[in-house]
């Protein structure tokens, strides 16, 4: 292997400290951070997500809710529980737990959620608010991405910039973030998909290719060069050797002997997604805090 390791595990410790510092003085004005986590059913990775998503708010000095409703709960009802959640000052931040059960329609829970404690940033006012590049939420795993980029020191000015996959989760709202005319922002993004036609051609001009496809063997030697930096988002569970494994999208033993830089899987942008809910939970706390005290 002759590429940079672009290592998350250690970023994501060193935000996660960053958040906890904060906390604790949003805790000592009285104001501890709090996310609630709505899932439906009782899918096996999702439990996990959870899980981690526990550990690690409580690591952070953040109160940890989780409101599981049974598969085949009606959409009036998630939507009654969502205002709840709105209405009370004491919750901070929410998310629902992707995906949910076939049947519900995403787009129509997602709209009940506040825009001011939407964590996951896919409330369509802060997918607007990302669009006109103003302040609203993020979706937390292209934050992780742009923080992995910033901390590494690999600039973003004017640079070629190629995401395969354009989910709302990742790819569409990461081409938008990279492109923003912004100090250490401001790159070149182009957003590839299914469709697009010669794909090794965009690929191997990259200074940096984003694969969000969530398909093993996307990313191959013949599609890159010696300038790129590689981020693999892709998540894929497989079983080898009777043991269950994670693999990226990647093919990461022979393009690591080519590119600039790599991430693994599993450690590279999986742990800071985590971490940057937790700052944007944060960030909901403090806004918040920030408005009651104009009010009073």
């Amino acid at each position: 292997m002759s590429a940079i390791l672009l290592e998350g595990r250690k970023l994501a410790e060193e935000i996660r400290n960053e958040v906890r510092k904060e906390a604790a003085l949003l805790s000592a004005k009285a104001q501890v951070p709090r996310l609630v986590v709505v899932s439906v059913g009782k899918d096996p990775g999702s439990e996990v997500y959870v899980g981690q998503k526990k550990k690690a708010c409580r690591d952070a000095g953040i109160e940890f809710t989780h409101r599981q409703f049974p598969e085949g709960t009606d959409l009036s009802v998630l939507s009654e529980e969502l205002s709840v959640i709105s209405r009370d000052r004491n919750i901070h931040a929410v998310i629902v737990q992707l995906p949910l059960p076939t049947g519900i329609d995403e787009g129509q829970v997602i709209r009940h959620l506040d825009p001011s404690k939407d964590v996951d940033g896919l409330h369509p006012l802060n997918i607007g608010l990302l669009a006109r590049g103003e302040d609203g939420f993020v979706p937390c795993t292209p934050l992780g991405i742009l923080e992995l980029i910033k901390r590494n020191n690999i600039s973003l000015d004017g640079a070629n910039v190629v995401i395969l996959g354009r989910s709302n989760l990742v790819g569409r709202p990461l081409s938008i973030l990279l492109s923003q005319k912004k100090p250490g922002l401001n790159a070149t993004v182009t957003l590839c998909h299914t469709g697009t036609k010669n794909l090794k051609q965009h690929t191997r001009e990259a200074d940096i290719l984003v694969s969000c496809a969530g398909k093993p063997g996307t990313v191959t030697e013949d599609m890159v060069s010696a300038k790129t930096v590689v981020i693999d988002v892709g998540i894929t569970r497989i079983e080898r050797d009777g043991k269950q494994s994670i693999i990226g999208d990647v093919d990461f033993e022979r393009v690591s002997r080519i590119v600039r830089a790599i991430t693994p899987v599993p450690g590279g942008v999986g742990p800071l997604t985590v971490a940057m809910l937790l700052r944007n939970t944060v960030t909901a706390a403090k806004r918040q805090f920030e408005l009651s005290v104009m009010r009073s």
